[in-house]
C-alpha cells in the first residue's frame, strides 16, 4: 500500500511544471489560459489508461476531466476537483520568481503553490497511481482539472455545471481549503476540514455628485467625498456576529486563556476580544464570525480640475450562513444610513452561503477522519468555514456532499497557510505534498470499494 513519502516526488515536479505554466487569471475573460496546464494534465493522466476529456468555454480556458469508471452505477462516486489559475502577482515583492517553481530548502515556491495547485498536482498524482494500479471502485472516481475558480467559475465550474453537469456530478467532492493543524493545550492535534461557505455578494456602490470646477470646492457636491465617507461606514460597520456550533467547534481547538476564549463566544464581547488578538489571528476570527464589507475598487473622476458627478465603488461582501440577499440591502441601509439614499445599487456577483452535512456518520467525514490518523495518531477533525469563495458551493447547490480539505506537514499551521495564501513567497513543503497525495489515495480506495 502507497505511503506518503512515495508520493512525494512526482507531486513535486507536476506541482512545479503547473507553478510555471503561469496561468494568472486577472478576472477578464482573456486571462487565465489554463489551456496550458490541462493540457500538462492531460498528458499527464492519458498515459494511465483512463478516460479523459477536455471542455472549452472560452478560447484558452480549457477544463479537463479524467475518470475511472465504477463497476456498479448506483454505488457513490467521488470527485477530486483542483482548479488550474492562480491569481496575479506582483514580482517585487517576491524573494524568488514566483513562476519558477523552485524547489529550496523543502518548499516547492511560486503562485499557486498554497493556492491550490499544490491539492491539484497531489490529486491527480493519487488518481494517476489508483489508474496505474487497476483500481476497480464500485463508484466512479472522477478528477476534475478546472479554470477560473479565481474569478467565480463563469469560465469553469459554473460553466460546467451548466454545461455538462452529467461529466462532473458525483456524491462527494473533495477540494480546497482545508488540511491545516493545530494543537491544542490538552496535546490534542485538530485537523481543520471545511464543510460550509461564505456567500459572495459583491456590490456596486454608484455615488451621485454635481459637477463643478475644482478651483471652487466650497459647499459642492461632490461624489468623491460622498464616496469616501460611504467608504468610512463600511468599515466602521458592526452587523451582529454568528456564533454556530462550527465556530465553538474552532474557539474549542484554540489555545487562548479561557477569558479570550469566553470572549468569542460572546455576542456581547466578541468585537472588542477580537481586537486584542494579534493582527493574523484577528482577521481570521472576524471574517468567521461577520459578514464583512471590504471597497476594494472605486472608479471616478474625468479631470483634476473637475468635481466628478459619478463614482462607482466596487464592495466584497462576504455573507456568514442563514443571510438572504435581502438581508445585504439590510445591512448597507443600516451601514450608510442617511446616505444610503444617494447610493444605486447594483449587483456584480451573487452565491448564497452553502454547507455540507458532517460529522460521525456521514461517509466521506468518516473516512477522511480514518485516514487522517496516518499522518496525525488521535487526531479529531475540526469542522471548518471557508470564509472566501470555492467550487464547491456549485455541488453543494444541487445537493452534494463537498468538503475543503487536504492534509499538511505540522510546518503549515492556520497562520502559515494564511500568510503564503495570496501573498508574497508563497511555498509549500514537499512534506505536505505527499501528506495529501496519500491522503486522497487512501480516502478513494476506502470510499469507493
Amino acid at each position: 500500500m502507497a505511503s506518503a513519502e512515495e508520493f512525494e516526488g512526482p507531486t513535486t515536479e507536476l506541482l512545479q511544471t503547473l507553478i510555471r505554466n503561469e496561468c494568472v487569471n486577472d478576472g477578464t475573460p482573456d486571462s487565465g489560459f489554463e489551456t496550458r496546464s490541462s493540457d500538462t494534465l492531460v498528458q499527464y493522466l492519458e498515459g494511465s489508461g483512463v478516460d479523459v476529456q477536455t471542455f472549452t468555454p472560452h478560447p484558452g480556458r480549457d477544463s479537463m476531466v479524467a475518470r475511472i469508471e465504477g463497476s456498479d452505477p448506483g454505488a457513490p462516486s467521488l470527485c477530486l476537483m483542483g482548479h488550474t489559475d492562480v491569481v496575479p502577482v506582483t514580482p517585487s515583492g517576491w524573494e524568488r520568481d514566483p513562476f519558477g517553481g523552485e524547489l529550496v530548502d523543502g518548499e516547492v515556491w511560486g503562485r499557486g503553490a498554497i493556492d491550490m495547485l499544490n491539492l491539484t498536482s497531489s490529486m491527480a498524482v493519487a488518481f494517476r497511481r489508483l489508474a496505474d494500479e487497476g483500481f476497480t471502485p464500485k463508484g466512479d472516481l472522477i478528477f476534475f482539472g478546472v479554470g477560473d475558480e479565481e474569478a467565480g467559475g463563469v469560465h469553469g465550474a459554473e460553466w460546467m455545471a451548466e454545461h455538462h453537469w452529467d461529466v462532473i456530478d458525483a456524491d462527494y467532492v473533495l477540494t480546497e481549503l482545508g488540511g491545516w493543524s493545530t494543537e491544542s493545550a490538552d496535546g490534542v492535534r485538530h485537523v481543520t476540514v471545511n464543510v460550509n461557505e461564505k456567500g459572495l455578494s459583491w456590490r456596486r456602490l454608484r455615488v451621485r455628485g454635481t459637477p463643478g470646477h475644482g478651483s471652487m470646492p466650497f459647499g459642492a457636491d461632490n461624489a468623491l467625498v460622498k464616496s469616501a465617507e460611504i467608504v468610512r461606514r463600511l468599515t466602521e460597520y458592526r452587523p451582529s456576529p454568528l456564533i454556530d456550533e462550527i465556530w465553538r467547534a474552532q474557539v474549542a481547538t484554540m489555545n487562548v486563556p479561557d477569558d479570550i476564549r469566553a470572549g468569542l463566544l460572546d455576542p456581547a464581547r466578541i468585537w472588542d476580544t477580537i481586537a486584542t488578538l494579534p493582527t493574523p489571528v484577528a482577521r481570521t476570527c472576524h471574517a468567521h464570525t461577520h459578514t464583512t464589507f471590504s471597497p476594494n475598487v472605486v472608479h471616478g473622476g474625468a479631470k483634476t480640475n473637475i468635481i466628478p458627478d459619478v463614482v462607482d465603488l466596487h464592495v466584497d461582501i462576504r455573507t456568514v450562513p442563514g443571510t438572504t440577499q435581502d438581508d445585504v440591502m439590510g445591512h448597507l441601509r443600516d451601514a450608510l444610513g442617511d446616505l444610503f439614499g444617494h447610493v444605486e445599487v447594483d449587483v456584480l456577483q451573487n452565491s448564497n452561503p452553502t454547507s455540507s452535512p458532517f460529522g460521525a456518520g456521514t461517509p466521506l467525514w468518516d473516512a477522511m477522519e480514518r485516514h487522517t490518523q496516518t499522518a496525525y495518531p488521535n487526531a479529531q477533525l475540526v469542522p471548518g468555514l471557508v470564509v472566501g469563495g470555492t467550487d464547491a458551493r456549485f455541488y453543494r447547490e444541487r445537493g452534494r456532499t463537498a468538503y475543503g480539505a487536504g492534509l499538511y506537514s505540522r510546518n503549515v499551521d492556520f497562520a502559515t497557510f494564511g500568510s503564503r495564501f495570496h501573498g508574497h513567497n508563497e511555498r509549500i513543503d514537499v512534506e505536505s505534498l505527499g501528506l495529501s497525495a496519500n491522503f486522497w489515495y487512501h480516502i478513494a480506495r476506502d470510499l469507493l470499494t
